[in-house]
Formats: structure tokens, sequence, C-alpha cells
């Protein structure tokens, strides 16, 4: 290409409602799958609990994120912040841990969609469903930003409808005391030996609104970013909080709780306590919560493109991944690298599934720790940029500060520790992988090519 000529951009097309769209899309098959695992240690009531207090942190740390992404709206998100308040290591601590959420978050959706598909087809294997929904969604994020938005806000919408129905359809069988019934890690009342299981479900409960932050991610392809994108995460955070409180305690209250905590669709299976196995209701279901994984995995999957994107395009990762496709001007190559790490990983049982929990519960801690990990960074962001820059344009600023953020901060460290305690070998690869990636960001002397102001790509 002549180095004169314009290279293709992405598109500024995103309005307030498609970020909406994005912010509860990327995070509603939480609300689906993968938080029941919580109720394996902690029991419903001590994870009630837990998942109270994790949505107190993803409040103050939404609030205070949102000033972040309105005064730096670029695709690098949590990589640019760090970037700019800690220089060149910071920027990759934050924007490796980042790309673990979001590369890993994937899979884990791909595999649950598998699960849900398996139910109506037997004979399908789930891995295969898995891949083919990575073939599907990444098409479509390639064809346009527009198309892929629009497709999600569509979604998203659905999907938010099919979990009021759950709740209303099981509604009539609900009862407090099913949902009491051993209720603290498998005993009817608190004891000191509650605890424990209640700081290991902390990445389940987590799980309840992984990757809201994703938003950050699509700031830079937003019409008007100072306006849209605060109200799409304030509106977000709160629709989110409503779901997961909802489908919690409905699902809970259905019957026999024990037999929802360790599989991939604890929602057709709670519905089919109520209704029989033969309720169209039930057929229902599983059609639509297909709805659900779908709009979180084909809006990470536009998450981890813009991380990809944005770390190539300021050199710290290969400058192909950093290439807008010159027809549709979305990052194709940086979608399919993704893509490929995701489908890697539905195929690595022997390396994923080990210390006693499933390949799925895996894959949702290693996105776990990339987010924590990354929430800490951002916020010592926030505190540090205060400092450092406080002339700096701010549309939104972090209300009641220093205190929410502070808290955002506290609760995340807290989240790492009891997380590395209880999950070490996870932890293990995590840091691991963390570590090699900083040695060949050294070594190659990409460091430094991030040392400047990391230019829009608009």
């Amino acid at each position: 290409m002549d180095p004169t000529t314009p290279r293709p951009a992405l598109n500024k097309s995103l309005g307030t409602w498609q970020l909406w769209g994005i912010a509860v899309g990327l995070v509603i098959s939480g609300e689906y799958f993968g938080w029941s695992y919580g109720w394996a240690s902690a029991g419903t009531l001590g994870f009630l609990i837990t998942a109270g207090f994790i949505a107190l942190m993803y409040a103050t740390f939404i609030f205070s994120f949102t000033e972040l992404t309105t005064s730096i709206p670029h695709a690098g998100g949590p990589f640019e912040y760090s970037r700019r308040a800690f220089g060149p290591t910071g920027g990759y601590v934050a924007g490796f841990a980042t790309l673990v959420e979001f590369v890993f978050a994937p899979p884990a959706i791909a595999l649950a969609i598998g699960a849900y598909l398996n139910v109506q087809f037997p004979a399908l294997d789930p891995k295969l469903a898995a891949v083919g929904a990575y073939v599907v969604f990444m098409a479509l994020n390639i064809a346009g930003v527009q198309i892929a938005a629009s497709f999600e806000l569509f979604i998203t919408v659905v999907a938010i409808f099919e979990l009021l129905v759950f709740m209303g359809v099981v509604a009539p069988g609900f009862s407090i005391a099913n949902f009491a019934k051993g209720g603290w890690s498998g005993q009817d009342g608190f004891s000191a030996a509650s605890i424990p299981g209640m700081f290991a479900a902390i990445p389940f409960a987590i799980w309840f609104f992984l990757a809201i932050e994703g938003v950050a991610m699509a700031a830079e392809e937003a019409k008007d970013p100072k306006r849209s994108i605060p109200i799409a995460y304030i509106a977000g955070i709160l629709t989110l909080l409503a779901l997961a409180a909802g489908v919690m305690l409905f699902a809970g209250g259905a019957g026999d709780w024990t037999k929802l905590a360790n599989i991939n669709d604890p929602l057709p299976q709670a519905m089919k306590i109520i209704v029989g196995e033969q309720s169209g209701w039930l057929h229902m279901l599983v059609w639509l919560g297909l709805f659900g994984l779908i709009a979180s995995f084909h809006g990470i999957i536009l998450g981890y493109s813009r991380q990809i994107f944005a770390l190539a395009r300021a050199g710290v990762l290969p400058g192909v991944l950093g290439r807008v496709h010159p027809r549709f001007h979305t990052p194709h190559w940086a979608i399919l690298a993704g893509g490929v790490v995701g489908i890697v990983a539905i195929f690595s049982d022997e390396l994923v599934s080990f210390g006693g929990q499933t390949l799925t519960a895996n894959i949702v801690t290693m996105s776990v720790f990339g987010a924590i990990v990354m929430y800490i960074v951002s916020m010592a962001s926030l505190f540090k940029l205060r400092r450092s820059e406080p002339g700096m344009v701010r549309p939104f600023r972090a209300p009641l500060y220093p205190y929410f953020p502070a808290f955002a901060l506290a609760a995340a460290v807290v989240c790492l520790v009891t997380m590395v305690y209880y999950n070490l070998l996870v932890a293990g690869l995590f840091f691991a992988l963390g570590l090699l990636g900083y040695a060949y960001f050294r070594l190659t002397g990409r460091a430094q090519a991030t040392g400047g102001t990391l230019q829009s790509a608009a």
C-alpha cells in the first residue's frame, strides 16, 4: 500500500441504544449458565452473599471506569488507560489481562451453546456445535460493526424477554424453603465452615457481570462517546443487576437446586422441575436460551477483536493483527486470531480440565483472572491520572470519588487473592502466560513502541 494513502479506519456508527445492547449483550449469557457452579461450593444462601458483594464491586467499578472510557475513548480500552498512567509496562499488564478475559470467555460460552443444542439434538457433538458458532459469528463480526451491533441489540432484547418468561413460568412453583435448604455450603445453618465456600465461589459470581466493561473497546466506533457511553454503562449495569437477582432466586426456589450446581444449562433444568420434560415452555426456553448465549458470544468476539487490534496497532502484537478490512472496516485478522485460540481451548480437555473442575469451570476461572487483574490496574490508573493529569477533559467524573474507585479496587484485590488461593493451577497458568508475553514484549523492543500516544484509527 502507498504510504501516502489513508489506511482503512474503524467506522464511527454506534448510537446509545446499540452501546447499551453491547453492554448487556456482552454479559447476559452469564445469567444463563456459569454462575450456578458457585452453588456447588457456597450453597444458595452463601452464594447470595458472594454475589451481593460482587454486584457492589461492579456497580462502583462501572461508575468509576466510565470516567476513563469517556476521557480516553480508544479501542484499546484498559490498555490505553494504563499505558497513559503507568507507561509501557502498565499498558502491557492491562492489555494482557483484558486479552485473556475476552479470549477465554467465548469458548466457555460456545460450549454452553453446544450443551443447549445437545438438549434438542442428542446426537450433535457439543464441541462441533461450539466450533460452528465461532465460524458463524466471526463471519458476522467481519461483515461490519453496524450490522454486528444491530444484531447484538436485537438478540439482547430477545434474551431479556426470555429471562422474564423463565421467571414467570417458574414463579408458581417457587418456594423459599427450596432455595434455603442446605443453603450454606450444603448445611441448613451458617457456620464458620460456610465462609471458605463463599470465597471459592467468587469467580462464578463475577461471571454474572463479566465483560460489561467491553463497551470501552467499542468507544472508538461510537458517534458521541462522551454522552452515549455513560448512559449505556449505567443502564446496562442496572439491567444486569435486576436480571441476575431474579434468575438466581427463581432457579434456586424451583426445586432441588443441588441438581443445577454443576451443569451448563441450569435454567432449562430448573424449568423442567416445574413444567415437566414434555412442556412446550421447556422447548421454548432451550431455543430462546440460545439467544442469551449468542448475544454474549457475538458481543465478546467484537470485544476481543478490538483489544487484539489495538494492541497490534500499538506494536505490542504482530502488526498484521492491526489491519482493517478495506471493504468492511473491521479488524478481520484480529477476529480470526482470537477465534483460533478459542477453538484450541475447546479441544484442550487434558490441558484445561484440572484441579477437580470441569473444562468450562476452568475456562471461566481463567477469564475471570484476566478481568480482575484488569480491574485492579484500571482503578489504579484512575487514581494516577487524577494526580498526574488533573487538567484532562473528563466528560464524566466518577461519583463519590475517591470512595467508589477505592472500594472497587479493594474488592478486586480481595477477589484476586482468594481466587489465587482456591485456584492455584489456573493462577499459575495465567501468570506464566503473562510472564512469557512480557518477555516477548521486552525482548522484541515493542515496549518502546507503546511509549508514544496511541493514535486513533478513526
